[in-house]
């Protein structure tokens, strides 16, 4: 007998990102159906494959909300508990979830009314799904709250959570970044090179980066530097195979100085040298390389550096 074929029923809060989750699904060689009436779900899902066809073996995702056609939480709830005693299928539940106050936000931004309010606010009908939803949530299999994520993020958490087929190696990014600007978003690691000498408070370096050979160089000449970038780099040796084995398809390092163009960019691109010579394939990034930093966001110079 074959395994039973993988279903997993998409759903959650609307405007919590069902449609960005079925497409990554879809990237990943999933079937996916979205917003079929909840009758022809269930006859979708109760119907064997025509005699003498070969059942595709992809597994398959249907997208079903509160819009759905005779959307009935009860009705789902009890279809799926008496799908799971056959042999034939293996049915999950995901529920995309977000803060009321963001999914606020999402519909004022998309200037979308809420399916359950049309003519009021988006609030009532947000609290008005959440009720309705309660059981349906409590019975997931998998919960994802997606208050803090961007598209991208949903689809690299879609990833690491969904992904058929044999591991693939992880995907690996290394970014430099001023902390003037924030932290990149989705970052794994972070390393702080603040503690190093700054190359801002030299006159004839501040134009240059840490791209540059006289840059480098000074950044390098701080006593403590080798000891520590080469503390960094076995800290991801020892590191990265063990996220690659938990299946992590997307990790993002980043390396942090004041305002990003001088130490994190030097450090940034050792690091990616190291990761390579080590069988690595990072793709390397210096996000704010092209913004100038004032003295004031650089901070006062410490002793042996020179305020200009």
């Amino acid at each position: 007998m074959s395994d039973p074929k993988r279903v997993l029923l998409v759903t959650g809060m609307s405007g919590a990102g069902r449609t960005t989750a079925l497409k990554s699904l879809e990237d990943m060689g999933w079937e996916t159906s979205d917003n079929l009436p909840l009758a022809l779900v269930d006859r979708l899902l109760a119907s064997p494959p025509p005699p003498g066809d070969v059942e595709d073996d992809r597994p398959l995702a249907v997208g079903i909300d509160s819009r759905t056609r005779g959307f009935d939480v009860a009705a789902i709830l009890k279809r799926v508990e008496s799908l799971r005693g056959g042999p034939r299928l293996a049915i999950e539940i995901l529920f995309l979830d977000c803060s009321g106050a963001v999914l606020v936000q999402r519909y004022s931004a998309t200037r979308r009314r809420h399916p359950l309010a049309l003519d009021r606010p988006a609030e009532d009908g947000i609290v008005q799904e959440r009720e309705l939803l309660d059981p349906l949530r409590d019975a997931a299999d998998y919960l994802i709250d997606t208050s803090s994520h961007t598209t991208n993020s949903l689809q690299q958490e879609m990833r690491e959570r969904f992904a058929t087929g044999p591991a693939a190696e992880s995907t690996l990014h290394v970014t430099s970044f001023g902390y003037s600007r924030g932290l990149p978003r989705g970052a794994d690691l972070v390393f702080d090179c603040r503690f190093l000498r700054n190359p801002h408070w030299v006159p004839e370096l501040r134009p240059g980066t840490g791209l540059d050979a006289d840059v480098a160089a000074y950044v390098m000449g701080d006593p403590v530097y080798e000891e520590a970038v080469s503390r960094f780099e076995d800290l991801l040796l020892l590191l990265l195979p063990r996220y690659a084995g938990e299946g992590k398809s997307y990790i993002n390092i980043a390396i942090g100085c004041t305002g990003g163009r001088h130490r994190s960019v030097h450090v940034a691109t050792r690091i990616g040298r190291r990761l390579r010579n080590a069988g690595f394939s990072p793709t390397i990034a210096h996000r704010d390389l092209a913004h100038r930093t004032s003295d004031a966001m650089e901070g006062k110079p410490e002793a042996g550096e020179t305020a200009t």
